[in-house]
């Protein structure tokens, strides 16, 4: 296993490499001067290519990747043409509310999906497997703004249980964190329950038919035992791969849910990177979600040598 996480660590490094090169030729070759935004509307072409030489803006791209690339194998995504604050800085400041929303939004979905699906699997074809799966249709369905407002509207709003917005940092208090993170986490959940409790089904469903769930019925173990140490253990690989991809996807796409409830976090970074033609952040921003996404796969792949012992590397 060692082995095979050094393999794969070492195959992350091409990966992200191209990773770095496209991103780096995709904004500059889009339209836009990042030296006209500095400057405003006012500026002079004196003034802008005095701010284009010192970003370094007027050298040939390859110099400019060089450049780059060797700031960042010194730990240095660079500063942000808007506000000069370094690159990292801006990541470490908004990473929080990104990360606590994407955790706690899989750990409720997790919570409650995989239950609904394991039952749905074992109730096939009842009243039951059907009220699942349409609410299982009903969370693809509603699109995650929409499910947002309704519960800033009935929760923050006409019941005034808990506030309209905003965020707070989880070392001021379990409570302060759990008011302001609770209705993003419940926004964001309601796909991915739909998501995790239909494949959860799916997965059941084929390894209840196998023979050994039969065997372990005809000795008379129990149903609880049956499904969940027999069934549902090796039923979730492909569980695993949906809640990890999943978890990536939260991370780099929860920039609606941000702006509904005013999270300062990476999703709201990038946009406004993206809009002030801000090159570092944009970079920057794009490097850390491929790195968590190299990250959150070899996770996945070393759960399922976890789970089913078959599966060697």
């Amino acid at each position: 296993m060692f082995a095979y996480l050094v393999r794969r660590l070492l195959a992350s490094i091409p990966v992200m490499g191209i990773v770095a090169l496209f991103v780096f030729l995709l904004l500059r070759l889009t339209p836009g001067d990042p030296a006209a935004i500095i400057a405003g509307d006012m500026a002079t072409p004196e003034q802008l290519d005095r701010i284009r030489t010192s970003l370094g803006l007027n050298e040939p791209l390859h110099i400019q990747f060089i450049t780059w690339i060797g700031k960042i194998l010194h730990g240095d995504l660079g500063v942000s043409l808007i506000s000069n604050v370094p690159v990292l800085t801006m990541i470490h400041q908004r990473l929080e509310p990104t990360l606590s929303i994407a955790i706690t939004t899989i750990v409720l979905a997790v919570a409650v999906a995989v239950p609904l699906g394991v039952v749905a699997a074992w109730r096939h074809g009842t009243f039951i497997d059907r009220f699942v799966m349409g609410l299982s249709v009903l969370g693809f369905s509603v699109p995650v703004f929409v499910v947002g407002y309704v519960l800033v509207q009935v929760f923050a709003i006409d019941l005034r249980w808990l506030p309209v917005q905003g965020f707070r940092s989880i070392s001021k208090g379990i409570g302060p964190f759990f008011e302001r993170a609770l209705l993003p986490t419940l926004a964001l959940s309601f796909i991915y329950i739909a998501l995790i409790a239909r494949m959860t089904r799916a997965s059941m469903l084929d390894v209840l038919g196998e023979d050994y769930i039969r065997t372990a019925r005809a000795k008379g173990l129990g149903e609880l035992p049956v499904l969940l140490q027999h069934a549902l253990r090796n039923a979730a690989v492909p569980v695993i791969t949906v809640i990890g991809t999943g978890f990536g996807l939260l991370i780099s796409g929860v920039v609606v849910t941000e702006s509904v409830f005013n999270l300062p976090g990476i999703g709201r970074l990038t946009v406004d990177a993206v809009l002030a033609r801000d090159y570092p952040v944009i970079q920057g921003v794009i490097l850390l979600t491929s790195g968590l996404y190299v990250a959150i796969n070899l996770a996945i792949d070393v759960a399922y040598t976890a789970l089913d012992p078959r599966i060697r590397y």
